[in-house]
């Protein structure tokens, strides 16, 4: 456990040029840094200055820091980079456990329906649900994908939005659309989608109302039409057009399943990624979830494009979608972050989890080294922020980057025993989460939330998938 906040007797803080500097320092715990170098220190400390990480190293932090308002003693712990999610559906945390022997296409089919009866309040609790079991887990930067828009539902973005900000975490929501019902050729009920212009016009909304661009921002806006089987080719097109027009980064489902692949062939006369890229939806500010059924010449024109893959192994499992190809994914170049992917097809909603899940998936796969614990560590860290275009201010603890940090307790019962602490997070169980930082401030101390009620988040969340299930139920 760490050590309890400690005041600095020389100074509280310090003033520059009008701004007061409160620092936090980190010592005598492991560093896994996930630079360029893949630096790890036995035994180091962080400094971090209001929300930048002001320096890194080996053995004790500087003498003389001021405005040291917090010290801690970082002993039988591994600091790393906080987590990054990448894929997510958060309204799907209150229809958890459903549909358990389905494929993809069935799941959805089964789903549907009941996905179309959400609103504001069921989303807030969804939201909040999906949220704090990833940030007491270690993410630091959540994302998520959210596509089902009924009408009169209310502002289901903003319930999302509202959420993140009261828990603190740096957050990344996309606007999603589907215009492409059942009566189009497409996989959801007609009732489920939104008309082209409608959804393109919500869309722009949610960036001018929402998109902060900064440097040290903890809400970017996406664009996120869901699915080759659910859209138009008019609306990725046009979707497209807007997000450049507008600087913001585009995300989809991409290769999926084998259906998927087939859908495409059949309707387009070409695969996903041939289709992907007559549309526009190649490119460094493109990231696609799952990307599963990838033949050598859609890496490459990955790799080629900079177009990155949110690597999603326990939701592939659990519908049984295949194994994605990552480690030729990462031999290519393309950049790759993990997801939890939406819980109700991954309903551990844990993202410290698929660092091993991976690992363990490739392996099986592609033998003993087709992935190794720190490049699961990258994947979850690095990868991500590369994948959302924020390896400039995240993913890495480094100087000048924003604290964004995890200290992870590796001498309890089920670790002490793994001399190598990367090792032990990624190859070990869950590994207890005894401080995170988001943007510098404490948001998670001893595996618990400090920002939010955990008890009342989850009787909020029982109660609205109880509600939910009753209007399905009275149709």
């Amino acid at each position: 456990m760490a050590a309890p906040a400690t005041p600095d007797s020389a100074a509280q803080r310090t003033v520059s040029e009008g701004t007061v500097i409160e620092r936090t320092v980190i010592e005598n715990c492991a560093i896994a840094t996930v630079d360029a170098d893949d630096t790890e220190y036995a035994s180091g400390y962080v400094v971090v200055a209001g929300n930048r990480i002001e320096s890194v190293g080996a053995g004790k932090a500087p003498e003389g820091l001021t405005g040291v308002v917090r010290r801690v003693d970082g002993t039988g712990h591994l600091v790393t980079p906080g987590l990054v999610n990448t894929h997510h559906h958060f309204y799907q945390w209150i229809t958890r456990g459903l549909a358990q022997d389905a494929n993809l296409f069935d799941w959805l089919v089964t789903l549907y329906p009941t996905w179309s009866r959400i609103d504001e309040p069921m989303v807030h609790a969804a939201a909040q649900g999906s949220l704090a079991m990833m940030v007491r887990g270690g993410v630091t930067t959540a994302m998520d994908h959210h596509y089902v828009f009924p009408q009169g539902a209310g502002d289901l973005l903003g319930a999302e939005i509202r959420a993140a900000a009261e828990m603190g975490v740096r957050f990344s929501p996309t606007r999603g659309s589907m215009d492409r019902g059942k009566s189009d050729g497409g996989l959801p009920p007609d009732f489920a989608v939104e008309t082209t212009e409608a959804a393109l016009l919500a869309t722009e909304a949610a960036i001018d109302t929402h998109h902060d661009p900064s440097f040290d921002s903890m809400l970017r806006i996406g664009v996120a039409p869901c699915s080759p089987f659910s859209v138009s080719t008019e609306l990725l097109r046009e979707a497209a057009v807007l997000a450049r027009r507008k600087g913001v980064r585009l995300h989809t489902h991409g290769s999926e399943t084998v259906e998927e692949e087939q859908f495409c062939k059949d309707l387009f006369g070409m695969g996903p990624t041939d289709y992907f890229e007559s549309t526009g939806w190649l490119g460094d500010d493109v990231w696609m979830a799952h990307c599963v059924h990838m033949n050598d010449s859609d890496i490459a024109a990955f790799a080629r494009t900079g177009t990155g893959v949110a690597h999603c192994p326990s939701s592939n499992a659990r519908l049984a979608a295949g194994t994605a190809r990552v480690p030729d994914m990462l031999e290519a170049g393309v950049p790759v972050g993990l997801g939890v992917d939406g819980t109700a097809s991954n309903e551990s909603g844990e993202l410290h989890t698929e660092l091993r899940n991976a690992l363990l998936i490739h392996r099986l796969a592609g033998g003993e080294k087709a992935l190794n614990a720190r490049q699961a560590l990258r994947l979850g860290t690095y990868g991500g922020a590369q994948v959302l275009g924020r390896q400039q201010e995240i993913g890495s603890l480094e100087a000048g980057k924003l604290a964004d940090l995890v200290m992870w307790k590796v001498d309890g019962l089920g670790h002490s025993s793994i001399a190598d602490p990367v090792a032990a997070i990624v190859f070990g169980a869950a590994a207890p989460v005894t401080l995170s930082l988001i943007n510098g401030r404490p948001v998670v101390e001893d595996s618990h939330l400090k920002t939010v009620d955990e008890d009342a988040i989850a009787r909020s969340a029982r109660d609205q998938a109880r509600r939910l299930a009753r209007i399905v139920a009275a149709g």
